[in-house]
């Protein structure tokens, strides 16, 4: 299993707070925006940001194929942790 985040927000900022936080997992950067794009996450205007990636999660098997989903409605929304660790255990049979 391999664990990355897609940030879309400038390189400095995201790479001074990776180096800060010693993340055990890899971001990659999106300054084009064309992968949050693609994904759907992406929203141009909204009421607590813009221009803006909305958070988002996508456990993405061996084969590409997309197997859960989680993409918020506002800013501040996320996936329970539970709910997380449960999807892993099923795509992986653990």
């Amino acid at each position: 299993m391999q664990v990355a985040a897609i940030v879309a927000q400038r390189s400095e900022k995201v790479r001074r707070y990776y180096a800060e936080h010693n993340l055990p997992f890899t971001i990659l950067i999106d300054d084009s925006r064309d992968t949050v794009k693609a994904y759907g996450v992406w929203h141009p205007v909204g009421l607590d940001a813009w221009n803006i990636a909305r958070p988002a999660l996508f456990l993405i098997d061996r084969g590409g194929i997309i197997r859960y989903s989680f993409v918020a409605s506002w800013q501040f929304e996320f996936p329970a942790f539970e709910e997380i660790v449960g999807e892993i255990g099923r795509l992986y049979g653990g």
